[in-house]
């Protein structure tokens, strides 16, 4: 009796060993169809999940463009280094088989070259095509890429995708709060989820929702959402007037987690859009996503009257001013450092961040001639033929050369930069190579490439201080969290270029009017949830 035994076992346990080996040799065996089997010695595989996506933010009023090389894509596993989630002993890295292909992230800029956006989108589609089928997809993008002559970017990208994964994989899209959902997105994505703080303090927080999200309906066997609300909420404001710092943002976004919380409800979301682009799909909307039809539509249509009814509350994050009421201010001021934001050429919005027309002001003032004038910052100028200068002159050396305007000269011509070369620096990721050129009591960062000034280290592996600093300027909008912990006093300077926080001054043509706050007085909006039908009904 006990042989029988002993052979039954043994030969369960052989069976077992085979159709394990089966499922190793047969990647093709996907999550679904190993589900839906009934033989009674079969365990489920780990989902099949892809990842994949492409993010910038693009001024279509800049005269900017983005090349390929400028999305740094990562392939295969270095995906994972983007995702602290999912290093190899993470849970998340344990409860799916990923399959990652390619992502690319540029700082913002100008509209991104038809030609690299081919480039991104074709490598994509060949590495997804590689490895299918697929349970889910994990798709990481900002939502405001401008493409030469394409509207609406990442709708166009996800449709591409779906012809390759089909219908039936879950695709969970993390996005930015200031990227666009248009209908198409919207009905292409099953979970959509955006950031719920500005600054986005909160950013690798909402690419893990995404992907938790992804997985729990995969493992729960739910699948893709019974309902997704869509509804567009005519407001266009600029990130610096919808920070979720101050009020009324602060309360808007603070009921998103509550919202999402609810039985029924898989996740709800915000976005603000993307300011400077003109295109029909650039404004604000709210999608919530869930098994409840009732809930999802009230939710829905609750956070979009909250957000249409506090339209009139918002402003900006700091005091305001022109340029030369911002630089007087900080020299009448004891509160060091002062921090001033060259708001109109941010890059981190989309600037070409070569406008020249601050840092021409501010050399020309008397206060900044001499040595021993205050202590001010500038950060910072492409300018490669003076830091080729530099270079030659070293550290300590004269230099004498041009910076700035190559790209963006609407507003100023390339800046003339006479001074002693402070600090050398090589081998940054975007600027590749800074120099500090001191001129007067002005430190000018030039660089190689554009770059935005964020964090403490960026100034002090210059050998710079800046709280010790007198004034500040750094090519920003709202500050983000280092430089706004580090200020004793701000100013928020409207200056020109490509995302000129003045959106009266930009020449819109294309976006749906009418618009708050380009037409103030506008009726009240139809802010019923509509229903987009499910991916698989496309």
């Amino acid at each position: 009796m006990k042989i029988k035994v002993l052979l039954l076992l043994y030969f369960n346990f052989l069976v077992a060993v085979a159709f394990s080996a089966n499922l190793t040799l047969n990647p093709s065996i996907s999550y679904q169809q190993t589900e839906r089997s009934n033989h009674p010695l079969q365990t489920k595989p780990l989902p099949r999940i892809a990842i994949a996506g492409l993010a910038i933010e693009s001024s279509t009023f800049s005269p900017a463009l983005t090349h390929e090389e400028s999305f740094h894509a990562k392939y295969g596993t270095n995906v994972f280094s983007s995702y602290p989630f999912l290093t190899p002993d993470s849970s998340l890295r344990n409860r799916a088989q990923w399959l990652p292909t390619l992502i690319g992230k540029s700082l913002p800029g100008g509209a991104v070259t038809r030609e690299a956006y081919e480039s991104l989108v074709k490598q994509t589609l060949e590495l997804l095509e590689k490895n299918k089928p697929y349970d889910g997809l994990f798709l990481d993008i900002h939502g405001a890429m401008s493409v030469v002559g394409l509207d609406d970017p990442e709708g166009d990208f996800i449709i591409r995708i779906r012809k390759v994964v089909g219908k039936q994989p879950i695709i969970s899209t993390s996005m930015d709060l200031h990227g666009n959902v248009s209908w198409r997105l919207a009905q292409n994505t099953d979970l959509i989820t955006c950031y719920r703080m500005a600054p986005h303090e909160d950013a690798m927080q909402t690419k893990r929702r995404a992907v938790s999200n992804l997985l729990s309906r995969i493992e729960t066997g739910k699948g893709k959402p019974a309902y997704k609300a869509w509804i567009p909420v005519p407001i266009l404001l600029p990130g610096e007037k919808t920070s979720t710092r101050l009020e009324p943002a602060k309360s808007i976004y603070q009921a998103v987690a509550p919202a999402a919380a609810q039985p029924g409800i898989i996740d709800a979301a915000i976005w603000v859009g993307y300011a400077w682009a003109d295109e029909p799909r650039n404004h604000a909307v709210v999608m919530v996503t869930g098994d409840n039809k009732e809930k999802v539509t009230q939710t829905a249509e609750q956070l979009a009257s909250s957000f249409w009814k506090a339209r009139s509350g918002f402003s900006f994050v700091a005091p305001t001013g022109s340029l030369s009421q911002s630089l007087d201010k900080a020299l009448a001021s004891k509160k060091h450092p002062f921090f001033i934001s060259d708001s109109g050429d941010n890059p981190t919005a989309g600037g070409a961040g070569d406008v020249t027309w601050t840092l021409k002001e501010i050399l020309a003032r008397p206060e900044f001639k001499s040595a021993n004038g205050p202590s001010l910052i500038y950060a910072s100028i492409p300018g490669p033929d003076l830091v080729k200068s530099a270079i030659k002159a070293g550290v300590g050396g004269k230099v004498d050369a041009y910076a700035g305007a190559k790209v963006d000269a609407r507003f100023a011509p390339p800046v003339r930069i006479t001074g002693t070369v402070e600090a050398i620096e090589h081998g940054d990721r975007n600027a590749e190579t800074e120099v500090v050129v001191k001129v007067g009591s002005v430190h000018v960062i030039v660089t190689q490439k554009r770059k935005p000034y964020h964090k403490e280290i960026d100034f002090t592996r210059l050998g710079l201080n800046p709280r010790k600093a007198a004034i500040v300027v750094v090519k920003i909008g709202y500050l983000e969290p280092e430089l706004y912990a580090m200020w004793a006093d701000w100013i928020l300077a409207l200056t020109p270029g490509g995302v000129d926080q003045n959106l009266e001054r930009l020449p819109y043509k294309r976006i749906q009017r009418p618009m708050f706050p380009l037409d103030k007085n506008m009726k009240d909006p139809d802010l019923t949830a509509k229903i987009v039908p499910s991916s698989d009904k496309l």
